[in-house]
């Protein structure tokens, strides 16, 4: 099974994938980048634009997983007090063209936004939504919701000890070292990004059952 993961960030999703699958994964940023090689050595990494890589390598693979940023679309857009942004199209872009153009399996991921989707997802498991060509999704997995020992939930937290708190949770290996995403100075990002890993598995499992 050739994989592409895109926008891989740290491998959240891609973690409990089998050993097998001879897996690519494409995210923009260099330490991001090197944080992923090193927990998965045998995987390729390029470090790179993930929506341009898709467009010139789609044909490569098997199996596509894309998760394109999320901030524009989510809910927490309409309550940052920061500028408003137009919500980020190249989520729709990669839908209508993997649904139209790749022949084989495919996977996008996003979160719930704060309006009525302009393609309606294939399944919402937790808090994602999914679309998909897979046929069996099952929409009631529950993803265990994350609480910091101090009583911060996800959203709310950012400082290295509910970081650690939250690497558990996700069950990953902690990070080396703390990893700044471009514009944030908050450590939780990186994490917060994931997809769980047992979703991760869960949605892609009839290729592997």
């Amino acid at each position: 099974m050739r994989v592409l993961n895109l926008y891989a960030g740290i491998g959240g999703n891609r973690h409990l994938w089998p050993s097998s699958w001879i897996i690519t994964a494409v995210e923009i940023s260099h330490k991001v980048c090197m944080e992923y090689k090193r927990r998965y050595p045998g995987d390729t990494v390029v470090c790179g634009d993930a929506h341009k890589y898709l467009l010139e390598n789609y044909q490569d693979f098997d199996l596509i997983w894309t998760s394109p940023p999320c901030p524009t679309h989510s809910k927490t857009a309409l309550w940052t007090r920061h500028k408003k942004r137009y919500p980020d199209m190249t989520l729709y872009q990669e839908i209508i063209f993997l649904s139209h153009v790749f022949k084989g399996k495919w996977v996008v991921e996003n979160v719930k936004p704060y309006y009525t989707p302009l393609i309606e997802p294939t399944a919402v498991v937790s808090r994602h939504y999914f679309w998909s060509n897979l046929d069996s999704i099952e929409e009631d997995f529950k993803v265990p919701t994350f609480k910091a020992s101090d009583g911060k939930f996800a959203i709310q937290a950012g400082n290295t000890k509910t970081m650690k708190e939250m690497m558990e949770w996700l069950g990953l290996p902690p990070l080396e070292n703390n990893i700044y995403l471009q514009g944030s100075h908050d450590p939780m990002k990186v994490a917060r990004n994931c997809v769980h890993p047992t979703l991760g598995l869960h949605i892609v499992k009839e290729l592997i059952e």
